[in-house]
């Protein structure tokens, strides 16, 4: 395989096989059909029009198909994007796999494991550790293996853990100085306050959101599991409802889909470091891609924003 398509400047050519992540039909101006694909690889995606399409191209280029593309990356509105040249799907002899494109957390998944189950065996809390404990063994195989999100940040295989694993290391970095923090109570909204997008999502190879993702979400999938476990367990009392509020709250604003605003001061803490986590995560993998002294992309979820990238010489190792 290639250096990956996010390696690749504009003005480069690109041939190579990728993986179709999702497919948009749309109608251009002259009154013909077209498709949108956002295609991917190890290193990112891509996204590329199919002009003026047949029945038989809709039929073909679907949502985790292979295919065979040669074509030149340039840009438009600010982001690259891949002119089609050639495409084909990829045939059996090709010899490849969607294992072969997708892209993996940095970190090891048995670190990752190692990094949440010391941060349960820690918390001094037995409530709260039991009803981690319990939800994190009922999606154990799941955990380890799902993105974060379909897009934006951590949107990678084992994506989630690593989300849950760096949070909880800024965490304990904060609780070191904000030492009237509730540790335990922060550690158990971290590794609990996505395990709704277990439901919420379809998979980790090209996730969509599910009926339930889509009608419930996953904040309220979790507070939800949250009280089942609580109640299997025999566990009653304030730490249930307020775990709750931590999940409930953590994307801040009613604006940003959350249903309660942080009201508890390990709520606020939970929505901080989520939020900057998500965001350094987005920032890092685009500055990833782009040489010294340039810009990245616009990142949409950023305020469509651009980041430069230092050029003078001790920039990446401060």
């Amino acid at each position: 395989m290639s250096k990956g398509i996010a390696n690749v400047t504009v003005g480069q050519p690109f041939d190579d096989f990728l993986l179709i992540k999702s497919v948009t039909r749309g109608i251009a101006s002259n009154g013909k059909p077209f498709l949108t694909l956002i295609l991917k690889d190890h290193s990112g995606e891509i996204e590329a029009k199919l002009w003026e399409i047949t029945k038989e191209d809709e039929e073909e280029f679907v949502q985790e198909t292979i295919v065979k593309v040669s074509g030149e990356v340039r840009q438009f509105r600010g982001k690259n994007q891949l002119k089609i040249h050639q495409i084909r799907p990829a045939h059996a002899a090709d010899g490849v796999k969607i294992e072969d494109f997708l892209e993996k957390s940095p970190v090891p998944v048995e670190e990752l494991k190692e990094h949440i189950t010391e941060a349960i065996f820690q918390m001094k809390n037995p409530n709260l550790q039991r009803i981690v404990r319990y939800l994190v063994k009922k999606y154990e195989k799941d955990l380890f293996i799902y993105p974060a999100a379909t897009k934006n940040h951590h949107e990678y295989v084992s994506g989630l853990a690593h989300h849950i694993v760096t949070m909880l290391e800024l965490a304990k970095k904060i609780q070191s100085i904000y030492q009237n923090l509730n540790l335990d109570l922060l550690i158990a909204g971290i590794i609990l306050h996505d395990l709704g997008k277990l439901k919420e999502l379809s998979g980790a190879a090209t996730p969509n959101y599910t009926v339930e993702g889509k009608l419930l979400g996953h904040i309220s999938i979790i507070s939800e599991e949250i009280g089942k476990a609580a109640e299997e367990l025999g566990i009653e009392g304030e730490e249930v409802m307020v775990l709750k509020h931590l999940v409930l709250s953590h994307h801040g604003k009613h604006e940003w889909g959350s249903p309660k605003t942080p009201q508890i001061r390990e709520a606020e803490i939970l929505h901080l470091i989520d939020l900057m986590d998500a965001k350094m995560n987005m920032m890092n993998r685009a500055l990833a891609q782009t040489r010294p002294g340039d810009f990245t992309e616009r990142i949409f979820a950023l305020d469509n924003r651009s980041f430069y990238k230092p050029s003078y010489q001790d920039y990446e190792s401060s």
